[in-house]
């Protein structure tokens, strides 16, 4: 068996600044510490952290006053945020700063009467929290047939497009491009809002896996950006698993496989890479070949609550 181990993979720069924050707060805080929803969509990460002590809340109210909550990198709503102050808790905010951008896309189309369409994936927590920094200017477009749905009793004049950031580029042109269509006065961002990595990670993965048999992706099921990538090599004809890590690997898929394309999402650690390749190894005669199309170099400073408790401590 010949192993593709696809490069880049794994974590983002924005997955590595809220793991590493919600590390620090740890060190500085001590646990009990409690954040705000999943800190990452990964299962192994969150587990571990919760074997420290670490606790996942879905509602600030589980926050015992005066406490410290960590919010995930998928970002919060307005409301979250005020009801974070009212309860007095000292917020650690690990929102990716590409999340945080779509929050201020919407805050100023909103401020300049902007009827706002946010493509993405309803219920997810980046989606949520987004929707709410404006929900009366807001709706979200899941597919290209919800552009043909939308109906106004007037067309705006001012009318803009936002997406979620994790998205399939290639769903997410074909949505723009329907919307251009329909509504020719439509503006966007400056930048597509899909993060670098995701368009790195979907990029790499659409040009190996035709030299592929079979297409693995590590990541967990709710880990939207992950869940893309194994359906870039369905769509592509190659047999493709989304799986969380060694212990989910089905040997039997891989008889008769001569080559396996392995990625991992943007919120997948590296040892569950490591440790899928060591399990293929205990059963199949495996060489592995890194193939590297990106090299990523991004970083993110952490959250200024622990960059200053840092800066007082030196």
């Amino acid at each position: 068996m010949h192993i593709l181990l696809a490069k880049p993979r794994g974590f983002c720069a924005g997955v590595n600044m809220a793991v590493s924050a919600l590390e620090k707060a740890i060190d500085r805080f001590g646990v009990p510490l409690f954040v705000y929803h999943e800190i990452v969509h990964n299962t192994t990460v969150v587990e571990e952290f919760r074997r420290r002590g670490v606790r996942f809340v879905d509602s600030v109210d589980e926050v015992p006053v005066g406490n410290v909550v960590v919010f995930s990198a998928h970002g919060v709503s307005p409301d979250i945020r005020a009801q974070s102050q009212k309860r007095n808790l000292t917020v650690i905010d690990a929102t990716c700063p590409l999340v945080r951008k779509v929050h201020e896309e919407v805050k100023n189309f909103a401020a300049s009467d902007y009827q706002i369409l946010l493509i993405g994936h309803p219920g997810h927590d980046e989606i949520v929290a987004v929707m709410n920094e404006a929900p009366e200017r807001i709706r979200l477009i899941a597919t290209e047939s919800d552009v043909g749905e939308i109906a106004y009793d007037t067309i705006p004049d001012r009318l803009a497009y936002l997406m979620q950031t994790t998205l399939s580029m290639t769903e997410a042109e074909k949505i723009v491009q329907r919307l251009r269509e329909r509504f020719p006065q439509i503006v966007g961002p400056d930048k597509n809002d899909i993060c670098y990595a995701t368009q790195n990670r979907q990029e790499t993965v659409h040009r190996l896996v035709k030299e592929a048999d079979v297409l693995l992706v590590l990541g967990s099921s709710n880990s939207s950006n992950s869940r893309r990538l194994s359906e870039i090599g369905k769509s592509l004809g190659v047999r493709s698993f989304l799986i969380d890590g060694p212990e989910h690997v089905n040997l039997a898929v891989f008889q008769g496989t001569e080559t396996v394309l392995i990625t991992s999402g943007a919120s997948a650690p590296e040892s569950v890479v490591q440790g899928t390749i060591e399990c293929l190894r205990n059963t199949f005669s495996v060489t592995v070949e890194e193939r590297t199309l990106h090299e990523e170099t991004l970083q993110f400073a952490l959250p200024k609550e622990l960059r200053l408790y840092k800066t007082s401590n030196i």
